[in-house]
């Protein structure tokens, strides 16, 4: 996996995403993200279509419940030949073994290549008052960042998803060859929606993320492929 850009299929129908990314030419080798909405109307038909396609998929599903539990969806989601998938590190280090464990047993039963399990830090819709108010964590945004991501190291997760922001202080507690995908990225200018910690892909990439999920700015555009490019040319600059 090199740095991708990859964008986020938030659409209420499979028709609708495959429609979306038959715009781009073949060559572009897409990357992106099938999430909850999509993945429960279409289910794992939508994950062979775009495979057929030519893209590479992360299926974000953010698992999160017991270990034995996750452990058993893991060895589904294992089988699907998908290239990232999500769980959630407040889930405790049990949980995550448990899901890293279920991912290797679906994939060698499937001969494919097992995904590589990211866990979800804190959401990039969670501010520093409501992780206090509402949440009732007293420690400060960036610390509790930073102890699921270690947690999550610790518990043999190939990375986390994270603000871009955290990914300095993440790497610095974890390890260079710690993922970062980093979702929360707009243009200059453009609406937050319900996003908080947010970054430009340039910022992003000075800040050291090791890819990025982009939803709206591409799938809202007026041109999605010209700002697919554009994006892609400020994530990717030097």
């Amino acid at each position: 996996m090199v740095q991708p850009l990859i964008i986020a299929l938030d659409f209420p129908k499979a028709e609708i995403a495959l429609d979306f990314v038959k715009q781009f030419p073949t060559s572009e080798q897409l990357f992106v993200k099938v999430g909850m909405e999509l993945y429960y109307q279409a289910g794992p038909t939508i994950i062979r279509e775009l495979q057929a396609l030519g893209c590479q998929i992360f299926l974000d599903l953010k698992l999160h419940d017991i270990p034995h539990t996750v452990e058993q969806a893991a060895i589904v989601i294992g089988q699907l030949g998908v290239d990232l998938t999500t769980i959630h590190a407040a889930g405790g280090q049990k949980m995550m073994q448990a899901a890293v464990a279920g991912i290797a047993t679906g994939a060698k039963k499937a001969n494919v290549r097992p995904a590589k399990v990211l866990a979800i830090t804190q959401l990039t819709s969670t501010s520093e008052q409501m992780l206090h108010q509402e949440l009732n964590i007293n420690t400060s945004l960036t610390d509790s960042v930073d102890h699921l991501a270690q947690l999550a190291a610790a518990s043999h997760v190939d990375g986390v998803i994270s603000s871009a922001l955290e990914v300095p202080h993440i790497k610095a507690a974890t390890s260079a060859n710690f993922l970062c995908i980093s979702p929360g990225i707009r243009l200059t200018g453009q609406s937050t929606d319900d996003q908080v910690r947010i970054v430009t892909p340039a910022g992003a990439h000075q800040l050291g993320s090791d890819g990025i999920v982009v939803g709206r700015p591409i799938t809202q555009a007026p041109d999605p492929v010209a700002s697919y490019q554009q994006i892609k040319a400020l994530w990717e600059a030097k």
